[in-house]
């Protein structure tokens, strides 16, 4: 290599190359004016540096749907009681207010996993 070469050796000498559509380009493109980034390199390493990736499991979220209906269903049933005997049962606040901790716990599960629980 000769000395000129040396002396303007590049730093980034990794090439990265992706395929978008014109949609892709065109929010791309609208993306790097919102947060006020010229240069595509710098926007694209940025956002793929420091960008947040959210993973969220189904399963929490199925998890949480099965707590809400138990919950639901637990306060029909209470309120049916309620209508038919004018009486409501210790057991049954009890019990409502077991789903709704485990309805709690679900909710801090997903929000972990989303990155946005309390620390």
């Amino acid at each position: 290599m000769s000395e000129q070469k040396k002396k303007y050796k590049r730093i980034h000498d990794i090439q990265l190359l992706f395929m978008v559509d014109e949609k892709e380009r065109q929010l791309i493109t609208k993306r790097m004016k919102e947060a006020g980034i010229c240069s595509f390199r710098a926007f694209i390493l940025k956002a793929a540096l420091n960008g947040r990736i959210i993973s969220v499991k189904l399963e929490s979220v199925d998890e949480m749907v099965r707590l809400l209906s138990d919950a639901t269903n637990n306060i029909n049933q209470i309120a049916h009681r309620v209508n038919e005997t004018g009486n409501i049962y210790p057991i049954d606040i009890d019990n409502v207010n077991k789903i709704y901790e485990e309805l709690y716990e679900q909710t801090e599960v997903i929000l972990q996993r989303l990155n946005f629980a309390s620390k």
